[in-house]
């Protein structure tokens, strides 16, 4: 049950800040096409998220997530427009550099021992100087240049449930595919069961069999991985690579999955509640812009948010001293 409290509370939030924002706003705020809209705006960041709480989960962090996805939209924008390539060559290899920053970082955290807080901000530092290395402008991929593009950008599903429409971007399809295959992976799958058990305690699954380094590689290979597919996304959803994407998107990403219902420390979490994590910082934006309020009110309520989801987190877990005291 202990396991489960995080991810009570974020539905519970959820539900609530959904209740709070139908009353406020009217049915419209409820609407299925409103709801679907905040999951196509958030597809990007939600396949990011994704890929960080399986950083998370073994008990590390990744902060070159945003820096990769920015990178990645330049590299896409440049082979595409500039050099002529066609979507399908230039898409897998944006994602091919996004998986080996991955794994370089993820071999320098192992055979290094090195702090992941540390490894992952040199990434952060080495992806963003060779995004504006490669250029320190946005380029637009237009549909004359890259018609295949722009067809990429306009797929999606319209689907009607009663008298109401819902419209699910491409992105947003990849995005709900991700978490669906992230859901098998994290729970039905020999690597996900050590994932989990390398958060529950490195040493511990060590000592059970668990190839703790070649798991940690893979993780952090599989985050750079998310993080360039998210990269992919934005040049979908903007139709530009922008040198300047992704700037504190990982502390996004860290937010939706905490907010989620992942610990920071590792061994429990959910992908699915990493979904309503991203979910939930759509409603606080959408708030915040129906309200007219400059966005940096969409930045308190998440820091607020996110502080509350710890507290939460430390006493439905019972790990606060609080709790240790009173229980001696």
């Amino acid at each position: 049950m202990k396991k489960l409290a995080p991810m009570i509370a974020t539905v519970v939030v959820c539900a609530i800040l959904l209740g709070a924002c139908g009353w406020r706003y009217g049915h419209d705020f409820l609407s299925l096409y409103n709801l679907t809209n905040l999951l196509n705006d958030g597809a990007y960041l939600g396949v990011i998220a994704v890929g960080s709480t399986f950083v998370i989960l073994t008990g590390g962090i990744d902060l070159s997530v945003g820096s990769i996805m920015g990178l990645t939209t330049i590299i896409v924008a440049t082979l595409v427009t500039k050099h002529g390539m066609h979507p399908a060559l230039a898409i897998p290899i944006a994602l091919g550099i996004g998986a080996v920053i991955g794994f370089v970082m993820g071999c320098v955290i192992q055979f290094f021992e090195l702090a992941p807080f540390l490894v992952t901000l040199g990434g952060l530092f080495f992806a963003r100087g060779l995004t504006f290395l490669i250029s320190v402008e946005g380029i637009e991929i237009s549909s004359k240049v890259s018609p295949a593009y722009g067809k990429l950008s306009e797929m999606g599903y319209e689907f009607h449930i009663g008298q109401q429409t819902g419209y699910l971007s491409g992105s947003t399809i990849v995005f709900l595919a991700v978490v669906v295959i992230g859901t098998v992976v994290a729970y039905w799958t020999r690597f996900g069961r050590n994932v989990y058990a390398i958060g529950g305690g490195e040493s511990s699954a060590s000592l059970m069999g668990v190839p703790v380094g070649r798991v940690k590689i893979m993780v952090y290979t599989l985050s750079g991985f998310c993080a360039a597919l998210g990269g992919v996304l934005n040049t979908m959803y903007k139709l530009s690579g922008d040198p300047n994407a992704g700037t504190g998107l990982e502390l996004d990403a860290i937010s939706a999955v905490v907010i989620g219902g992942t610990l920071l420390t590792g061994g429990v979490g959910y992908v699915p509640g990493t979904l309503l994590g991203v979910l939930i910082l759509g409603i606080i934006q959408s708030a915040i812009t129906y309200e007219n309020l400059i966005s940096w009110w969409a930045r308190i309520a998440i820091g607020v948010l996110l502080f509350v989801f710890i507290l939460l987190q430390k006493v439905l877990t019972g790990t606060t001293g609080l709790r240790r005291q009173l229980q001696k």
